[in-house]
């Protein structure tokens, strides 16, 4: 397929029923502010053999790219309305594998409601590339940041950590020691990641302060931390793991150093002097896990307490994209 043979069939069937797409046929979109609503705006980008493997089915790259800006739009407390996409498509990649890339972009729009607004479409020598301009709303002075974290409250976590980050091990023939359930459950938590728009939006209000864990635990909270003018401390015993990553720990508790300093997971870390009562409560409604951390503190360092006390050293602290 030339251009727009590809904008034709694959791409422009994924702006249907947004008026402002104007069916891909024009140099951009055009778009109505919802009344009384602030825009949200964030991009990010997946590389092949950066932010995954190439032998990734294309469904589950594209649903992963579409995934990890939908996490920037959660850990703004923003509701995600549309997006523009820039595809880098090497000159030998098949019809096939865009088709099926659509197709996983199709899927999740269907589930996560957003709609393509528009983009461009490249050819490069390789590899592939994508990347994604996401639009969301929320109400005017809503919007969760680094910046709000003050010394004193808890610090919390969704979900479950590690996974991703050990499941891209398992992909890598690292994690021979476990069950191949085990591995499979890790893999699928590196390669569908879980944004966490629900309770984002449920945060307004009730966090100081939140972030997504795309760079590590370890690397995100230190943002919190550098624009807060705080430190957090860690309690490695309150760590949330999930039954898959907790085997794998225990077989080689090296792999705790993963857990902190591993990327991917996509979980919202946050600070909030509401109380365990009032998280606890929300966890229930959302049917999420929401576990207390650690606590911000007044020195501005990061520091990891093991389960004698000791200060582990998490190893690498987090990635880094230059």
């Amino acid at each position: 397929m030339d251009e727009f043979d590809l904008i034709a069939e694959l791409f422009a069937p994924l702006a249907e029923g947004e008026e402002g797409a104007r069916d891909l046929a024009d140099d951009a979109a055009v778009l109505d502010p919802t009344p009384g609503r602030a825009l949200v705006v964030a991009a990010d980008a997946l590389v092949e053999g950066v932010h995954f493997l190439a032998a990734d089915a294309p469904d589950l790259v594209a649903r992963k790219l579409l995934r990890v800006n939908l996490s920037d739009m959660a850990a703004m407390g923003a509701e995600a309305r549309g997006y523009l996409l820039t595809v880098q498509i090497p000159r030998d990649r098949d019809d096939a594998w865009l088709r099926a890339f659509a197709a996983g972009l199709a899927a999740d729009q269907r589930e996560f409601a957003v709609t393509l607004l528009g983009g461009d479409t490249v050819s490069t020598p390789g590899p592939f590339a994508a990347s994604i301009t996401m639009l969301g709303e929320l109400p005017p002075g809503a919007a969760l940041g680094r910046d709000g974290a003050r010394a004193g409250e808890a610090v919390y976590v969704s979900g479950t950590l590690g996974d991703a980050a050990l499941g891209l091990d398992a992909l890598k023939g690292w994690l021979d020691d476990l069950a191949p359930e085990d591995r499979a459950a890790l893999v699928d938590r590196y390669r569908l990641p879980r944004p966490r728009l629900a309770l984002g939006r449920s945060l307004r209000g009730l966090a100081s302060a939140a972030i997504d864990i795309s760079d590590g635990l370890v690397a995100d909270l230190g943002h919190i931390a550098d624009r807060s003018g705080i430190g957090i401390e860690i309690d490695a015993r309150r760590l949330p793991l999930s039954p898959a990553a907790a085997r794998a720990v225990a077989a080689e508790p090296g792999r705790l150093a993963r857990v902190l300093a591993g990327g991917d997971d996509y979980e919202l870390a946050f600070t909030s002097a509401a109380g365990d009562d009032a998280l606890a409560a929300l966890s229930r409604t959302l049917s999420l896990p929401v576990t207390r951390i650690g606590r911000a503190s007044p020195k501005k360092n990061i520091v990891v307490n093991g389960a004698d006390g000791i200060a582990l050293e998490p190893g690498g602290g987090g990635y880094r994209h230059r």
